[in-house]
């Protein structure tokens, strides 16, 4: 038996009595009774969905540092918390993205030893960790770009609410009902939480916290000034909607002016070649038979 694959089994059955100390033991004192104290009064119903709340995840949890679950909550929070990716449930798919592309690392390794088997079978592993931290990413762009391209058109519309009468929040409510994208459910969602009795203030933290789109975050903060100043809301709205819709045009400008350079590598590579066959083709071939 190879020794590399020797070594492999070793390392698995070593790492058996730490996964299982790390679901039974490493309690802190009082976590029992803590736990105890979060679902008493819970309906039966409702204790077993917290207790079932999957070994999988309490063992992906411990196996993941603090840091990065903080920074991958920070994500699935730019994509708007999707209801199949809660945090618990994609820390498990990396947990176990990662443990699949092991098995098959270390079979490939038993089967092609050497160096370079080694290094792919770790870049695999590596990869596949961080296979739902990219797709989270992705969506949280996607998300963050949507409410860019939407806030224009949203402005405008709470611009003409304002000045046909209606009140800030009235024409919030107003822009975030006719709205169907996700800065109109962010929009609804702040107006729960001052309805809920949050500050006007950290409702709009909250909000900031949920998006990174600078032109959102732009808005809000002449809002807040506003708000604080005395400064009319409607010159505000008017201001803020003609300045979001000519930084609009000119990202739409940007990347007209992109697509020559993003065309040029797939025709240089796939289409000429092509058509340098096509027309050079025959004549190459005549030329050989006519001095053969």
């Amino acid at each position: 038996m190879p020794p590399l694959l020797i070594l492999s089994i070793l390392a698995i059955v070593a790492a058996v009595p730490l996964l299982g100390w790390s679901v039974v033991g490493h309690r802190a004192p009082g976590r029992t009774q803590i736990q105890q104290n979060l679902i008493r009064g819970l309906t039966n119903e409702t204790k077993v969905k917290q207790r079932n709340g999957s070994w999988l995840e309490t063992i992906a949890g411990r196996f993941t540092p603090d840091r990065l679950v903080a920074k991958l909550d920070r994500r699935l929070a730019l994509a708007g918390r999707p209801a199949g990716w809660p945090l618990r449930r994609v820390v498990t798919a990396k947990i176990l993205l990662a443990l699949a592309a092991a098995v098959l690392g270390i079979l490939y390794v038993s089967g092609a030893p050497g160096a370079r088997s080694v290094l792919l079978a770790v870049a695999l592993t590596a990869i596949a960790y961080f296979v739902p931290d990219l797709l989270v990413y992705s969506k949280g762009t996607e998300r963050q770009a949507a409410i860019a391209l939407e806030l224009p058109d949203t402005l405008d519309q709470m611009t003409i609410a304002v000045e046909a009468g209606l009140g800030f929040d009235s024409a919030m409510a107003r822009a975030g009902q006719n709205g169907k994208g996700p800065l109109s459910a962010e929009m609804v969602r702040t107006l729960q939480d001052m309805q809920l009795g949050m500050a006007r203030r950290e409702a709009y933290a909250a909000l900031l916290s949920r998006t990174n789109a600078p032109d959102l975050r732009k808005f809000v903060n002449a809002i807040v000034q506003a708000d604080r100043y005395g400064i009319s809301i409607s010159s505000v709205l008017r201001v803020q909607a003609s300045e979001m819709r000519m930084k609009r045009r000119q990202r739409a400008e940007e990347k007209a002016m992109q697509i020559p350079v993003k065309v040029l590598f797939p025709l240089m590579v796939c289409i000429l070649p092509v058509l340098f066959i096509v027309v050079l083709g025959p004549a190459a071939i005549k030329l050989m038979e006519t001095l053969g």
